[in-house]
């Protein structure tokens, strides 16, 4: 048997009317352990079904904030409206929520395949809400002090679908600020629909996310010329979150390049990508 434990909704910030950010507090005060990466499932009651349905989400905070959960969540509703996602749409801060336990092994890996550290560089690959593991993730390895090279890569329809574009920001200014040896951390994004009115004072990368792995005149990709660097196997782990198609057109470019999935790993269990789809 299911036992949800109790939660309250703290907070909710509206960045569009389909795209928000939710904080939940358990309401026994204790917030739960969890890693970096993995997801919380939250149950809402239906009235007209009369019955509790749940709904895993990636959590956007990072587990040294003791304070609240943070989801980072996409009304979606084509073709048919999700049941759990336009209930929470429809909720106030106040309302009370169900969880269960954190879980999920889309985590950080910190040992390679032979036992020893893993020092390679980290590439983050986020289709619209498919960022918020990696929010989760830069605001761990900061916290803690990790020094591994940290790239968040985002996607979006829309500028104003850049949730965490101003922490995120925040965050590789003070890798400028203090030094690639202390804290080296770059964010960029895309937005996919450059055409669109309301992109239009957009001035950065275009198209989809997985662009910057691609060259346009033979020479260094986008995120190549980020990194400064050739991007190989044996010096960088890819990290993928999002819709299939994000996650297709990644590995489309990856495999023909000798990079290997956990899902594929070769017979010594090593791999330079780690991935999970919500579609």
């Amino acid at each position: 048997m299911v036992v949800d434990s109790k939660a309250t909704i703290t907070y909710i910030q509206s960045l569009k009317e389909d795209l928000s950010v939710f904080r939940l507090v358990p309401q026994d005060g204790a917030v739960p352990e969890y890693k970096a990466g993995q997801f919380l499932t939250i149950g809402l009651h239906v009235p007209n079904e009369n019955k509790v349905i749940r709904r895993a989400y990636s959590i956007a905070s990072h587990s040294e904030n003791r304070k609240y959960i943070e989801l980072y969540i996409r009304w979606v509703r084509k073709p048919l409206p999700g049941r759990l996602t336009t209930q929470l749409f429809n909720a106030k801060e106040g309302d009370e929520i169900n969880w269960l336990k954190p879980t999920g092994a889309f985590t950080i890996n910190n040992t390679v395949a032979n036992g020893q550290k893993d020092e390679r560089r980290l590439i983050c690959i986020g289709g619209g809400t498919g960022l918020a593991p990696f929010v989760s993730y830069a605001q761990h390895l900061h916290a803690v002090g990790d020094k591994r090279e940290l790239v968040v890569l985002h996607g979006a329809s829309y500028v104003d679908e850049l949730g965490y574009k101003e922490l995120l920001t925040d965050l590789e200014y003070e890798s400028i600020d203090k030094g690639k040896d202390k804290w080296n951390f770059t964010y960029r994004a895309t937005i996919s629909r450059p055409q669109e009115w309301f992109n239009r004072s957009w001035g950065g990368q275009v198209g989809r996310v997985e662009t910057f792995l691609r060259s346009k005149d033979g020479g260094p990709s986008s995120l190549e010329k980020l990194v400064n660097d050739k991007i190989t196997k044996e010096n960088t782990i890819f990290y993928i979150c999002g819709w299939q198609g994000t996650i297709d057109g990644v590995m489309d470019f990856l495999k023909p390049r000798g990079f290997a999935s956990e899902r594929d790993k070769r017979p010594d269990g090593s791999f330079e990508v780690k991935y999970e789809s919500y579609g």
